[in-house]
């Protein structure tokens, strides 16, 4: 999975995961010419990786064993974990979402690996107890339908898409959009609290601990749920809700395109020629949660943007890992928390190979960006729940 070798970096995680799911043990070797799997040699692989033009090489029991002395070794930064089970997969969106207007759908598409949509009324009904990963399109779970009202208020898709979630919040019993994304964020948040795993980008991770912190609280202005929001809603934010954030403001404008102080977008200085983050390095034998999910064929990895793009690092729990950041402003592109029994991630901005996604522009083509290494950081998250896990002793 080094840069020099591996064809598809995308495409070999499929291949990872279609060996689990035919009950195939797996090693992941962390930090080991970047992140390499180390699966059983049948034939059956060797005509899967060839049919997806997956780059591999076929090692005899005596290299195999020196590899594994050399990982095992004090010495190196090295790690070979074990991965168990295929994780079943389950995307948070809805119906009216094109497929291509998330990355998470396109990356898993594209590597070949299965997953279930779900929504509201899955969630509220308990079935996220059926999977063991969840992500989260680019929801808002505020009810303030994306904050697109200042600019597509009269957009033909923003009116009937208000019309859907009020019609769809009504069926399940809400007055109210922003009170039954509410529920549905405090299902979600019961999820990991309970061992889920939970990935999510862009709007879906800013907005989602916004809806926590508010519990309870109206901050929606009368055009988006019918009456004026709480005149003093900043004071009654509850910051010991959330997940990942604190001490944040919200933007109180209905016209604004943000959610809060959270987001870097409209702070950040940056020109599109210097706009990379660094993946930080930790050790594979001590914290190898994090080193799972930073592993790539390069520690720089190239900017995007989104309606968020990153978060200000004042506003990030102490207890949350910066695993992607920008030094140069001070903004965190990729983190990552425990939650009660499960874990959570949360990465910046809208498809990592699109550098400013607007509302109907095309779809990313992977086939051009095979070795993307923001798109690897998505599939690192989706293989995690597969791992035997051992104590984080970060």
């Amino acid at each position: 999975m080094d840069v020099e070798t591996q064809k598809e970096h995308l495409k070999a995680y499929g291949i990872t995961y279609w060996s689990l799911n035919k009950s195939q043990k797996v090693k992941w070797l962390l930090n080991y010419r970047g992140g390499s799997f180390l699966l059983p040699d049948t034939e059956e692989v060797r005509r899967e990786c060839t049919i997806r033009g997956v780059s591999y090489e076929v090692l005899s029991d005596s290299q195999t064993e020196k590899i594994l002395t050399e990982i095992a070794s004090p010495s190196q930064n090295m790690e070979a974990v074990v991965l168990e089970k295929a994780p079943k997969i389950a995307v948070y969106t809805p119906d009216s979402k094109v497929p291509w207007d998330d990355a998470v759908t396109m990356v898993l598409t594209y590597a070949e690996i299965p997953y279930t949509t779900i929504y509201d009324k899955e969630v509220l009904s308990d079935q996220l107890i059926l999977y063991d990963w969840l992500h989260l399109h680019h929801e808002d779970f505020t009810g303030q339908f994306g904050k697109f009202y200042g600019a597509y208020r009269a957009a033909p898709w923003y009116i009937e898409e208000k019309k859907a979630a009020e019609a769809l919040a009504a069926e399940l019993g809400y007055s109210k959009v922003s009170e039954e994304k509410r529920d549905v964020a405090l299902k979600i948040r019961d999820y990991v609290v309970g061992g889920g795993f939970m990935f999510a980008m862009c709007s879906a991770t800013d907005s989602f601990d916004i809806a926590l912190a508010a519990e309870g609280v109206d901050i929606c202005e009368p055009m988006f749920d019918g009456d004026p929001s709480d005149p003093s809603y900043s004071s009654k934010i509850d910051f010991k809700k959330t997940f990942a954030f604190k001490n944040f403001t919200l933007e109180r404008s209905p016209t604004m395109y943000e959610f809060s102080s959270i987001d870097m977008t409209r702070k950040r200085k940056i020109p599109f020629s210097t706009d990379y983050f660094t993946l930080k390095d930790y050790s594979a034998k001590w914290d190898p949660i994090p080193t799972m999910l930073c592993q790539n064929h390069t520690a720089l990895v190239k900017g995007f943007m989104g309606q968020t793009t990153s978060y200000d690092s004042e506003v990030i729990k102490s207890n949350v890992l910066v695993m992607g950041e920008n030094l140069t402003n001070g903004e965190a592109r990729y983190i990552h928390g425990i939650k009660g029994k499960g874990f959570f991630t949360f990465y910046g901005g809208h498809d990592p190979e699109d550098y400013r996604h607007r509302v109907g522009d095309p779809k990313t083509e992977l086939e051009l960006h095979p070795n993307s290494p923001g798109y690897r950081l998505i599939l690192n998250n989706v293989l995690f729940p597969a791992a035997r896990k051992k104590k984080q002793k970060t």
